[in-house]
């Protein structure tokens, strides 16, 4: 009993505001169904990393030896020393994406680009508030609404803050078809938003197309944005598994059991920077307000240029297209094409807003390549 009461003696109020954090984790995930696959083993890892003396973090073996604790090791291995999590999760993200429909429309492509308008904007408040620039641009790439790429460009950037931006990355993920309508609501009329869009037929995508695009790609990644290379990579070598049609058994392995395996061990590794003496500061409050604004101007930016398109077009665009144009996969466009449905019920913007969602993804990890290669 002695030790049990030493223990809660030695709980500070910031571990207790972090064990609030993680059941607010926990709840968001089993309740609201928001994330489960991450939110869940974030959560339960937050409680974890601040225990007193928790034995997943340093730990003293018999004769004074000290030996890091799992969730230490795994941060250390999967993340600090390569990276290597984030860019094998793209892995299994590549091979779930269809990126049939960007072909067959290829001017999406300029709706993922201007959806990345919040990570600048971001970036621009983040130095305005006293960041440092390297900070500023870890913080900024919240905006490219990509778990992976904003854990990546933070940890190689060096950032202080790696474990409040990828909860706050991820949890505005989660949160996107709360934050989206609200703010696609506020910004377009009832009439924008019934825009029917002519049905075009979809172009034929031939076998060979799909399987040069994902090479295309990244051998212009590379030449752009080599920095982004790791991250694009293996996000189109995912892809090729997918289109070539010889590694089906892959393909599917990659889509399912690797990918859950990573985002579990990824969401408990991550909260090894959730722990209370860095995570509870006023700099964590100040980074969820970056990232909320973040998020909003990501889908501002993607109507406005939307709009902007439709004064020079014969074509009318319905502007929601614009808000499908961050890299949240598939949810922006879900939240699209529910919004089209309530205003009409014969208005089908799914196609449309998968192929400015998919080029949202490729346009968010090129753009962290871009932050990488210009900060380092």
């Amino acid at each position: 009993m002695d030790f049990l009461y030493e223990g809660l003696l030695a709980i500070t109020w910031q571990q207790i505001v972090m064990y609030c954090v993680g059941g607010l984790l926990i709840y968001l995930a089993i309740r609201k169904g928001f994330e489960p696959a991450l939110l869940l083993p974030m959560g339960f890892g937050a409680i974890l990393v601040n225990l007193p003396n928790s034995g997943v973090l340093n730990q003293v073996m018999e004769g004074g030896i000290e030996s890091g604790g799992i969730i230490e090791w795994l941060f250390n291995v999967g993340i600090e020393a390569s990276e290597a999590m984030p860019i094998l999760l793209f892995i299994g993200i590549g091979a779930m994406i269809d990126f049939g429909p960007l072909l067959s429309n290829p001017k999406m492509f300029l709706f993922g680009a201007a959806a990345q308008f919040g990570i600048f904007v971001a970036l621009s408040f983040a130095a305005l508030c006293g960041f440092d620039l390297k900070d500023a641009a870890s913080i900024g790439i919240i905006g490219a609404a990509d778990g992976p790429t904003a854990i990546l460009v933070s940890q190689v950037l060096g950032s202080n803050y790696v474990g409040p931006i990828a909860v706050v990355a991820y949890s505005y993920m989660a949160l996107v078809p709360i934050i989206q309508p609200m703010v696609i609501k506020l910004i377009t009329t009832k009439k924008e938003r019934a825009i029917h869009m002519e049905h075009v037929p979809a172009r034929p995508i031939s076998k060979r197309t799909k399987i040069l695009f994902p090479i295309i790609v990244t051998f212009v990644a590379g030449l752009v944005a080599p920095m982004s290379v790791g991250l694009v990579g293996a996000l189109m070598f995912g892809n090729l598994l997918r289109e070539c049609k010889v590694l089906d058994n892959l393909s599917q392995t990659a889509q399912n059991e690797f990918s859950n395996i990573i985002t579990l061990l990824l969401g408990l590794t991550i909260s090894f920077s959730m722990r209370a003496e860095q995570f509870v500061t006023v700099q964590t409050l100040i980074i969820m307000a970056i990232g909320l604004g973040a998020f909003i101007f990501d889908t501002v930016g993607g109507v406005l240029f939307a709009k902007i398109v439709n004064i020079f077009s014969k074509r009318k665009i319905n502007p929601m297209i614009g808000a499908a144009g961050i890299s949240a996969f598939p949810m922006a466009a879900r939240v699209v094409q529910k919004l089209a449905m309530s205003e009409d019920k014969t208005n089908h913007l799914l196609m449309e807003a998968v192929g400015a969602n998919v080029s949202g993804q490729i346009a968010s990890v090129v753009a962290g390549g871009m932050i990488l290669g210009f900060f380092i």
